[in-house]
C-alpha cells in the first residue's frame, strides 16, 4: 500500500501515515480516483491534539478489518482541519446544519464531486445507545450507495445547493458607534456568570475577544460593568484547574462552570490571547495576578512550544502517557492523586499541598487562596518533569503565530521583558523566511522548516499584519511595518469584495462547493475583523484613507451581530472600540539610547487606550513613517506627540503628561 501521508507536514496526518486504511491527503487525485473506482468519498476530519480524534483512530481506523472494509469501498481523505480550515468551514456547515451540533472528529461522506450527503462526528467500534457503530454507519451508506444512488445524488445536490447560497448578504452599513457598543456590554451583561466569572455554562471557553472588548471599553468610557466582569472572568480562570498552576499556560477549555477540569490539550491561540488580554488587564489595574499570569504564560509559549527555527509550535496534547503506566489517559501529565502527592513531597508537605492547591476528586490544581511556597511549587514542577510529556503538534500556523507575537512583543515590552520580545521577533523571522512566497502570499502553515501546501486563509493575513505591526511599535524596525502593509494589500486585492465584505480564502484560491466566509469569532478572531483591525492600525501609522475606508467598511458587520450577539464576535467589537477612539496615534522622537526617549516609549506601550498606534524614530531619519514625519525634539529633548481624530495634543517630554494624554 502506498503511503500517501508520509510526506506530508502536518503532524495530524502523519499520526495517520502508517494506518491500514489506504489514506488520501485532500487533493484532485482523490476525488478523480473515487470517480474512477465509482465509490463515494469519505472525509475525516480532525487535529493532532484532538482527544477524540484519537479514540476514533485507535478503534477504527488502526482495525485491520474496519480498515479493509473502507479500503474496499471508499476512497478515504485525511484533513487537518488547522491546515486547511477552508475545507473544514465548508463541511462543519453541512454538519451542524444536518445535526445541529458539530466538532472533531468531523466525519462526512460525499460524492466525487465533493457534494456532502451523510455527517456525523465520532463513531464506536459498537453500537451506543442512538449511534452505530462505526462499522455499522459504513456498510450502511454502502448499501444506500449500492441500492439507492438516484436518492443520494438528489440528497447530495439539495445540500450541496443549500451551502453554496449561505452567501452572506453584506450592504456595509457604518460601523458601530456608542451606543452599540454600550448594547453589546449589556448583552455580555446579560451572559455573565457572576459566580464563576465568564459566559454561560458548562463547557466553559476562555473568552478571549470578549474581554479585549470589555477592557477596551471600559478604557475608553470608564464604564465600571465592564471592568467587573473581565477582571472577575480573569481572576476565576487564574484561579482555576484550567490554568496551570505550576508550569503556566491554559487548558483549551473546562468542562465544568467553575473552571475546574479542564480539557487538557494547551493550544497556541488561547495562550496568545490570554497572555495579551492579562498585559492588559494589568495596564488597568496594576494587578499583581494579571501581571504573574500574563508573564506565566508568556514564559510557557515559549519555554514549551518554541520550535528549534524560532517559530511557535500549535499545540501539546491532552492526553500522554500515564506515570504509572497503563497507556494513554487525559491529563495524566497535569493531575495529581493523593498517593502521588505524597511520593513527591511525604505526607506534612502533600497534606499542604493539597489544602494550598485546592484538589479534589479529579486531581486539578487551583488557587483558592494564597500563591504556594515557591519551594513547594519547584517541587511539584520537578517530580512532574519526570513524568511522560504530552505531544507537541510541531505545525507553525502562521494566523497563530501572528497572535503569539503581538503577545510576546506587548508583554515584553510591559514587563521589561527583552527576552521576550526577541522571541516574538524570531517567530516573525521564520514567517517571513519560510511563509512568504517570491509573490507576497503566505502559506498557512510549516514544519521543520519547510513550508506546508496550503495557501493562507484570511485570518492568516490579519493575524500576522497585526502581529508584525506590533513588533513595529515596540522595535520601532520599519521593516515590519512595510511587511504589513504587504499583506494587508493582498486583503484588499485578493479577499474584498465590492460591498466590503470579506472572504475567508483568496479570490484565486482552490475552488469548494462554496467560498467561505464567517465574520465571527471562534476560537480565535475571525479573519475577517483580525483583518479590519491591521487595517485600521496601518491606516493610523501611514495616514491611508484607502486602508481606514476598508476598515471601516468591514466594521459595518460588527453593527449589524455585536449589540446581539457580543460572545461571538468579540474581536471585531475591540476593534470597533479602536475606531471609536481614534485609535489613538502616539509619535515618540528621540535618540533609541536615550533614557527618557525609552521612559514616553514604555509610557506610551503601556497606555490602556484602545488600540493605540505607537511610533519611535529619530528625527530626519530616511525611513520614518507619516507618523513619525515633520516631527522636531523639542527643546532639544525627546518628544512625543498624540493625535486622535485628526486633533493633536501639544507635543510633549514628560512622561506623566502623556500618560494623562493616553487616558
Amino acid at each position: 500500500m502506498a503511503n500517501r501521508l508520509a510526506a506530508e507536514t502536518s503532524p495530524y496526518l502523519l499520526q495517520h501515515a502508517d494506518n491500514p486504511v489506504e489514506w488520501w491527503p485532500w487533493c484532485a487525485e482523490a476525488f478523480e480516483e473515487a470517480r474512477r473506482r465509482d465509490v463515494p468519498v469519505l472525509l475525516s476530519v480532525g487535529y493532532a491534539s484532538c482527544h477524540w480524534c484519537h479514540v476514533m483512530a485507535r478503534e477504527s481506523f488502526e482495525d485491520a478489518s474496519v480498515a479493509a472494509y473502507l479500503n474496499a469501498h471508499f476512497v478515504s481523505v485525511k484533513v487537518d482541519r488547522e491546515e486547511r480550515p477552508d475545507v473544514d468551514s465548508v463541511y462543519m456547515d453541512a454538519v451542524q446544519a444536518a445535526t445541529g451540533q458539530g466538532g472533531w472528529p468531523m466525519t462526512v461522506f460525499m460524492t466525487a464531486d465533493g457534494e456532502p450527503f451523510f455527517f456525523g462526528t465520532y463513531f464506536p467500534p459498537r453500537p451506543h445507545a442512538d449511534i452505530p457503530s462505526f462499522t455499522q454507519l459504513l456498510q450502511g451508506v454502502h448499501t444506500a450507495w449500492t441500492d439507492r444512488r438516484g436518492e443520494i445524488s438528489q440528497v447530495a445536490g439539495r445540500i450541496t445547493r443549500e451551502l453554496a447560497e449561505r452567501r452572506l448578504t453584506y450592504t456595509a452599513p457604518a460601523p458601530p458607534g456608542a451606543e452599540d457598543l454600550a448594547a453589546a456590554v449589556g448583552g455580555l451583561a446579560g451572559e455573565f456568570d457572576a459566580a464563576n466569572g465568564g459566559f454561560g455554562g458548562a463547557p466553559k471557553f476562555p473568552p478571549s475577544m470578549a474581554l479585549e472588548f470589555l477592557l477596551r471599553h471600559h478604557a475608553r468610557t470608564g464604564a465600571a460593568e465592564a471592568l467587573r466582569m473581565a477582571e472577575r472572568t480573569c481572576e476565576a480562570m487564574a484561579r482555576g484547574g484550567i490554568y496551570d498552576q505550576l508550569g503556566g499556560g491554559f487548558a483549551r477549555y473546562a468542562v465544568d462552570a467553575t473552571w475546574t477540569v479542564p480539557h487538557f490539550e494547551k493550544m497556541l491561540y488561547d495562550n496568545a490571547l490570554l497572555a495579551r488580554v492579562y498585559t492588559h488587564l494589568w495596564r488597568a489595574t496594576g494587578s499583581d495576578l494579571a501581571r504573574r499570569v500574563a508573564l506565566e504564560t508568556a514564559d510557557f509559549m515559549v519555554r514549551e512550544l518554541r520550535t528549534a527555527e524560532g517559530g511557535l509550535a500549535s499545540a501539546l496534547d491532552a492526553d500522554s502517557e500515564a506515570p504509572e503506566g497503563g497507556g494513554h489517559a487525559e491529563g495524566a501529565f497535569y493531575v495529581w492523586s493523593p498517593e502521588q502527592l505524597t511520593a513527591a513531597l511525604g505526607p506534612a508537605d502533600a497534606a499542604l499541598a493539597a489544602e494550598v492547591f485546592g484538589i479534589g476528586e479529579a486531581g486539578t490544581l487551583r488557587l483558592p487562596g494564597e500563591p504556594a511556597p515557591e519551594g513547594l511549587r519547584a517541587r511539584l514542577l520537578a517530580a512532574r518533569e519526570g513524568r511522560p510529556r504530552p505531544e507537541r503538534d510541531e505545525k507553525v500556523i502562521a494566523a497563530w503565530n501572528g497572535l503569539a507575537i503581538a503577545a510576546l512583543a506587548e508583554t515584553g515590552a510591559c514587563f521589561g521583558r527583552p527576552d521576550l520580545v526577541d522571541a516574538a521577533v524570531a517567530a516573525a523571522e521564520l514567517l517571513v523566511a519560510v511563509h512568504l512566497t517570491p509573490d507576497g502570499r503566505l502559506a498557512r502553515t510549516s514544519r521543520d522548516g519547510r513550508a506546508g501546501p496550503s495557501a493562507g486563509v484570511l485570518d492568516d493575513y490579519g493575524d500576522v499584519a497585526e502581529g508584525f505591526l506590533a513588533l513595529y511599535a515596540v522595535t520601532g524596525t520599519r521593516a515590519w511595518l512595510d511587511r504589513a502593509g504587504a499583506l494587508l494589500e493582498t486583503v484588499l486585492a485578493r479577499f474584498t469584495g465590492e460591498d466590503g465584505e470579506l472572504f475567508d480564502t483568496a479570490d484565486d484560491a482552490e475552488r469548494l462547493i462554496r467560498r467561505p466566509q464567517d465574520p465571527t469569532d471562534g476560537a480565535t478572531p475571525a479573519g475577517w475583523t483580525a483583518a479590519a483591525g491591521a487595517l485600521l492600525s496601518y491606516a493610523a501609522y501611514t495616514g491611508s484613507d484607502r486602508h481606514r475606508g476598508a476598515a471601516e467598511r468591514a466594521l459595518g458587520i460588527v453593527t449589524s451581530l455585536g449589540p446581539r450577539a457580543p460572545r461571538f464576535i468579540g474581536w471585531g467589537l475591540a476593534v470597533a472600540e479602536a475606531a471609536l477612539d481614534g485609535p489613538r496615534e502616539v509619535a515618540v522622537v528621540g535618540p533609541p539610547d536615550d533614557a527618557a526617549t525609552r521612559a514616553l516609549h514604555d509610557t506610551a506601550l503601556r497606555a490602556t487606550a484602545p488600540g493605540a498606534v505607537v511610533a519611535h524614530g529619530v528625527p530626519g531619519a530616511p525611513d520614518l513613517p507619516p507618523l513619525l514625519a515633520d516631527r522636531p525634539l523639542r527643546d532639544g529633548r525627546p518628544t512625543a506627540y498624540v493625535c486622535r481624530g485628526f486633533v493633536c495634543s501639544a507635543p510633549t517630554t514628560d512622561p506623566e503628561t502623556l500618560a494623562d494624554q493616553l487616558r
